[in-house]
């Protein structure tokens, strides 16, 4: 061991150098894109917060508590709700949000040796384009929708209608960018595969955070049943 002196007059300790550093190799990221078509095994359910909806939400909690007790009711526009309801790209097609079906995969590592926090830096949407209106990434929907009346409970315990947009029969073409380190082709193709089965999307799906699910929203593999 050796001294120095400082700037200002005071010497101090110099440790001997060591041979004891490690240097750390980090590899390029190995990134892969796999395209599966998925084909819908039941109805395809879609629900948006619309801008009306938060439009209203945003006045109500602007007028204050007082406001409230004075709020006329008014007659719901269930051709407006249909319509709010839909994903609208800027090109005009339909779609369903890409981070649904990231969320969708994710979950679906909960029944696999991976776990759902490292497969959120693994496994990525590539959309097809945005929302018009609020900037979601979106993949495409192909099909034909109708429009879905259904029953609901509210918190208080009445009975609402709601309006849904329905797809009867769709398919998606999924693009899912992985890490190549982590994951096999093989292995995303059987976690896309177990999404499709055991959690599904858009509303009703298998796995809900409210429900049980109405057996809509789940999908498969196309050529892979």
């Amino acid at each position: 061991m050796s001294t120095a002196t400082t700037g200002n007059g005071h010497r101090q300790a110099v440790l001997p150098a060591t041979n004891d550093a490690k240097v750390v190799t980090i590899k390029a990221p190995n990134f892969q894109v796999a395209e599966f078509k998925l084909v819908g095994t039941a109805p395809l359910v879609v629900n948006k917060f619309s801008q009306k909806a938060r439009e209203q939400i945003m006045k109500t909690q602007s007028e204050g508590k007082q406001s409230r007790g004075k709020k006329v009711r008014e007659p719901k526009d269930f051709d407006a709700v249909y319509k709010g309801a839909f994903h609208v790209s800027s090109e005009g097609w339909y779609g369903f949000p890409a981070g649904g079906f990231k969320a969708a995969l994710v979950r679906a590592c909960s029944v696999t040796d991976m776990k759902m926090t490292v497969s959120k830096m693994a496994l990525f949407i590539e959309a097809d384009g945005i929302d018009a209106d609020e900037g979601t990434p979106l993949v495409k929907i192909n099909g034909t929708p109708k429009k879905h009346e259904g029953y609901a409970r509210n918190d208080d315990g009445s009975v609402d209608i709601r309006v849904r947009p329905l797809w009867a029969k769709w398919t998606i073409n999924l693009r899912v960018r992985y890490d190549g380190d982590m994951l096999s082709l093989e292995s995303v193709a059987n976690l896309v595969s177990r999404a499709g089965l055991q959690v599904g999307i858009g509303e009703g799906r298998p796995f809900s955070k409210n429900s049980t699910g109405m057996g809509w929203g789940t999908f498969a593999i196309e050529g892979k049943q």
